[in-house]
């Protein structure tokens, strides 16, 4: 087990299982075929770390994400109908575009969408598939292997 301490974008309290990507996460490649599918996977064939990896209801952690500037608006859309993961967990500080996405998700959608950023490249190379990854209101993240 390790504590890694981020700041709280939406804050959250929870305990979910962990889906990671070392590259830069494309909102709209990712998951645009999400409403055809049962279960949201990952489309975008340029991550190999996440294609055709179930994503929805996972803890997603990531560096950053990638991509145009739909990105945050698609993101609010996934939560929105209940088809994105459970939360984001950025090893660097989080873009503008997601940041909204996940703010304007925060206000208007039913269900929560924690975000987290700034938990380090620490928190990347230590976190795997299959942790299970806690959050605390405060912006820490526990993962336990």
């Amino acid at each position: 087990m390790k504590e890694f301490k981020g700041r709280a974008i939406v804050p959250g309290n929870a305990t979910y299982e962990a889906v990671v990507t070392k590259n830069g996460f494309n909102t709209l490649a990712s998951m645009q075929m999400m409403n055809l599918q049962p279960k949201t996977k990952c489309n975008d064939q340029s991550n190999p770390d996440l294609y055709k990896q179930i994503i929805e209801k996972k803890a997603l952690c990531l560096p950053l994400t990638i991509g145009s500037t739909t990105g945050g608006m698609f993101l609010f859309a996934a939560v929105k109908e209940g088809k994105a993961p459970a939360c984001l967990l950025f090893s660097q500080t989080i873009d503008s575009l997601a940041a909204a996405g996940a703010v304007l998700a925060d206000v208007w959608a039913e269900d929560d969408m924690p975000v987290y950023d700034q938990l380090g490249d620490d928190f990347l190379n230590f976190v795997e598939n299959g942790d299970k990854v806690t959050l605390k209101p405060d912006g820490t993240v526990v993962v336990e292997k």
